[in-house]
């Protein structure tokens, strides 16, 4: 199984073809206490997404939307522990696949939770959580807007799976969470997460307290349902607004235009970035 989002870990996003939305005002008040006319415009996007270790080339990505199955792809922006080097992922690449009408969801692997039972190059503990959220939360809108993400767009933090049961850890994951995404606000950029329905974007789901959660949530249950709202597991009222992702499938090898890759599938339903 190919690496995914973490070293030694398997993962991928996925984004599907569909339109792209701007939406005025959608989302903002859970996404931060500013005034709505001090952010930009979200834009969103509503399809099939993908998302693979490493961005593919320029050539891939042209055959695959001439193939038009997908609309959305999703790149790991940055993080310590980012499973695969990206030699493609460039702001001309960027800039360039943006042209091409794909829709890009920023990624970012961010510091994995001390009850998590994986090799990661860095873990945040109780005492450290809110200090370390705030330093990824830096490092993530600076990655993102170094590849010409600009504000007003989203990062999306990948937190893979723990025992949500261990109060401790999931007390300090929150915390961790609930600071990188007060950070990215700060900086006038949407907070997201990625996780699984069984354990972190559970976590996040049904937290009592919504303090400074993220906005958007992309949840991974690979049921082989194309939807964000048929197996949506938890409150219906929660992350309407155009703010879910769905993971469905994982590891998917797939040619398009002759170009084989190995992605896991989504379905998307959720802010993209802004590329400038």
């Amino acid at each position: 199984m190919p690496k995914h989002r973490l070293s030694k870990k398997n993962r991928y996003i996925a984004l599907t073809a569909a339109g792209a939305v701007v939406v005025g005002g959608a989302g903002i008040a859970a996404q931060t206490s500013m005034a709505a006319s001090a952010w930009p415009a979200q834009k969103t996007y509503t399809g099939r997404a993908f998302d693979t270790c490493t961005a593919p080339s320029l050539t891939a990505m042209k055959a695959w939307k001439k193939d038009a199955y997908y609309g959305g792809v999703a790149v790991y922006v940055g993080g310590k522990n980012r499973g695969c080097a990206q030699p493609n992922l460039t702001k001309s690449w960027v800039k360039s696949v943006n042209t091409l009408g794909w829709r890009i969801i920023p990624l970012y692997v961010g510091a994995q939770p001390p009850c998590q039972k994986s090799r990661n190059k860095e873990r945040f503990t109780a005492a450290t959580a809110a200090a370390v959220g705030v330093s990824n939360a830096n490092d993530a809108v600076a990655k993102a807007a170094a590849l010409g993400m600009k504000a007003g767009s989203p990062v999306y933090l990948n937190m893979e799976s723990y025992d949500i049961t261990d109060k401790a850890c999931n007390d300090a994951t929150l915390t961790y969470v609930r600071s990188f995404t007060k950070t990215l606000r700060a900086k006038t950029y949407r907070a997201g997460l990625y996780g699984f329905s069984s354990s972190s974007a559970k976590a996040v789901a049904t937290a009592k307290d919504r303090t400074n959660l993220p906005g958007n949530l992309w949840y991974a249950l690979w049921n082989g349902q194309q939807t964000t709202t048929k197996d949506w597991p938890w409150d219906p009222k929660l992350y309407t607004d155009h703010s879910r992702g769905h993971q469905y499938k994982a590891n998917s090898k797939e040619t398009r235009g002759g170009h084989t890759i190995t992605v896991d599938r989504n379905a998307w339903d959720a802010p993209v970035a802004i590329i400038g």
